[in-house]
C-alpha cells in the first residue's frame, strides 16, 4: 500500500493509527505526545505540528519525520517500535467526572446497593448517578463486550481473597447474564436479594453452586432452581476484567 505525495500530517497520521490497530489515546500512552496535540493534528487544527511531537511520532511509527508530514511517499512501514529497554516516563493524562469522554472511550457506570427504606434491612441494586470508571472501546470489543452492557463493581469482604480484597474493583459483562452463559469456574457478578456478590459460578443439574477463593472461611453454596426463586438470586453479568490498588 502506497501513499501519494503531499499528503498531510493529519492524513498519514490517521493511515498509520488504522494500520497498526491504534486508537489516539494509545498512540498518547505509548509516546507521550499529549492526547490534545493529537486530536488537533487528526482534526487539522495543528496543521504543523512541531519537530518535537513529529519526531516521536514518527520514531514510534519506524518512518522519517519527512514520510510523516507527507513530503516524502510512505511506503510499507516496519512494525510500531517495540518497547524500550529502559524505563520511559512520559506525561500524565489527568482526567476528572468533568472531563468530556474522548471518541474512542466510553464511561462505565458503577451498580450500588441502595436501601429501600431507613432501617428496613432491604436492598435493591442500581446504577450510580456519580461513580463510573472509562475504559477503551478497543478494549471492550475485544473481549466481546457491548458498550451500553458494561458495568462496574466493588468487592466487598474476604470471600474472595487472596485474589480479590476487598474494595476491587470488577467490570461485568451484562450480556452473559442466564444460566446458559455460565462457564465453570468464571467469575460472576450476582445479586442475592439486593446483595452485590462476586463469586465463582457452576453449573448443576438442579441449580448452581457459588464458590469463593477463600472457601475456608466461605463454603460452597449450592441453591435449587427454586430457592433461587425464592431468595431472588439472578446473575448480573460475566465478570471481564478486576483491578485493585497493592496495599
Amino acid at each position: 500500500m502506497h501513499f501519494m505525495q503531499k499528503r498531510n500530517v493529519a492524513s498519514v497520521l490517521r493511515a498509520l493509527l488504522d494500520r497498526h490497530g491504534l486508537s489516539p489515546t494509545e498512540l498518547h500512552r505509548r509516546t507521550g505526545v499529549p492526547q490534545s496535540t493529537l486530536s488537533r493534528i487528526l482534526s487539522e487544527k495543528i496543521v504543523d505540528p512541531s519537530d518535537k511531537h513529529v519526531s516521536k511520532i514518527a520514531e514510534y511509527f519506524g518512518v522519517s519525520t519527512d514520510q510523516l508530514r507527507g513530503r516524502v511517499e510512505l511506503g510499507e512501514s516496519r512494525e510500531a517500535a517495540p518497547a524500550r529497554s529502559h524505563a520511559e516516563l512520559h506525561d500524565i493524562s489527568l482526567w476528572d467526572d468533568d472531563t468530556p469522554v474522548e471518541d474512542d472511550e466510553v464511561s462505565i457506570p458503577f451498580l450500588r446497593e441502595v436501601e429501600l427504606a431507613a432501617g428496613s434491612g432491604r436492598f435493591v441494586i442500581e446504577e450510580s448517578e456519580k461513580a463510573s470508571l472509562r475504559f477503551g472501546k478497543r478494549s471492550l470489543r475485544h473481549n466481546g463486550v457491548q458498550f451500553d452492557q458494561a458495568k462496574c463493581v466493588t468487592v466487598r469482604g474476604n470471600s474472595m481473597l487472596p485474589v480479590l480484597r476487598d474494595g476491587a474493583t470488577v467490570g461485568v459483562n451484562a450480556g452473559k447474564s442466564g444460566i446458559g452463559d455460565i462457564v465453570d469456574g468464571d467469575l460472576y457478578a450476582i445479586n442475592h436479594n439486593g446483595q452485590l456478590r462476586v463469586k465463582q459460578l457452576y453449573r448443576l443439574p438442579t441449580g448452581i453452586r457459588l464458590r469463593s477463593f477463600n472457601r475456608d472461611e466461605h463454603p460452597d453454596e449450592d441453591y435449587s432452581f427454586q430457592q433461587m426463586q425464592e431468595e431472588q438470586i439472578s446473575i448480573l453479568g460475566h465478570v471481564f476484567w478486576w483491578g485493585m490498588y497493592a496495599r
